[in-house]
């Protein structure tokens, strides 16, 4: 990806947000208004999200990537260690914050019955962090396959 088109797609992102709450501040302020646009937000947003997917995953092919890959063959090794690195610490980082939680949630579950949605929240905060270090590691071990 070009950084023509990073620059693009980061204003782009940034307009998405800006423009429809603009919108809304220099008017009359009222449900209705705060409605349209935050539904005006979350489609330019999540549109621009996509279509930066799309081009981020189509990339940008050139002849001289065919030769640079023979000689690239350290560096995608090396990128492979560190995205395994990254994915290693992250279960491990996760897994010690799962057990603390989770036997605390079970404690404080058996004390008082009420405490249970709270109680899980923390647990899947943790599951959450979890999840997002795999992702990570996919999307660096996309960028290097």
């Amino acid at each position: 990806m070009t950084t023509l088109i990073q620059f693009t797609i980061a204003a782009a992102l940034i307009l998405s947000i800006i423009v429809p709450f603009g919108y809304f501040f220099l008017g009359e302020k009222n449900k209705k208004r705060y409605k349209k646009s935050l539904g005006v937000n979350c489609f330019f947003f999540f549109g621009t999200l996509l279509v930066a997917s799309v081009v981020m995953i189509g990339g940008t092919a050139s002849v001289s990537a065919a030769t640079d890959t023979a000689s690239a063959g350290l560096a995608t090794g090396l990128g492979y260690i560190g995205a395994a690195l990254v994915t290693g610490l992250s279960g491990i980082g996760s897994g010690i914050a799962v057990a603390s939680s989770a036997s605390a949630a079970l404690g404080a579950i058996s004390e008082d019955g009420s405490l249970f949605g709270k109680s899980m929240i923390f647990v899947a905060m943790a599951e959450g962090i979890a999840l997002y270090g795999l992702i990570i590691s996919f999307m660096i071990l996309g960028k290097l396959g």
